[in-house]
């Protein structure tokens, strides 16, 4: 199966769908010619630039509704954050704070510009711990 993302002329993601494989190669087209607009393939394993399963990374991320592609990057870029000090890496196309995040379980503190341990309730781990 592949995914499609539907762009539309400023280049936001209005909707991502999955198209049979058969269609995968002439997918943009194919999802053009059926329903309308301006179509770009996604894939389901890539965040950051790079692919999940050891594949090939695509389009830097899997696209999302809201999301905008960047015809210049070939990128889909997730929604800024909330928070104003933080950036595009170009490279990964994903907001950044304007410090790295430490390990364990933090949250951004945009009025002091830092991260801020967050306590945990027993027995639970941080996303992605």
């Amino acid at each position: 199966m592949a995914h499609f993302a539907q762009i539309d002329n400023d280049g936001l993601v209005t909707q991502v769908i999955v198209v049979a494989d058969e269609h995968e190669a002439d997918g943009e087209q194919w999802c053009a010619d059926l329903l309308g607009g301006t179509w770009k393939q996604t894939s389901y394993n890539t965040r950051g630039g790079e692919h999940g399963e050891g594949g090939e990374a695509f389009r830097k991320n899997f696209a999302g509704i809201g999301y905008k592609y960047d015809s210049n990057l070939d990128a889909f870029i997730p929604p800024k954050p909330a928070f104003e000090s933080w950036v595009l890496n170009e490279s990964t196309c994903q907001w950044q704070a304007p410090v790295p995040r430490p390990d364990g379980p933090y949250a951004w503190d945009e009025e002091p510009g830092e991260w801020v341990e967050v306590n945990l309730p027993d027995g639970m781990k941080p996303l992605g711990g």
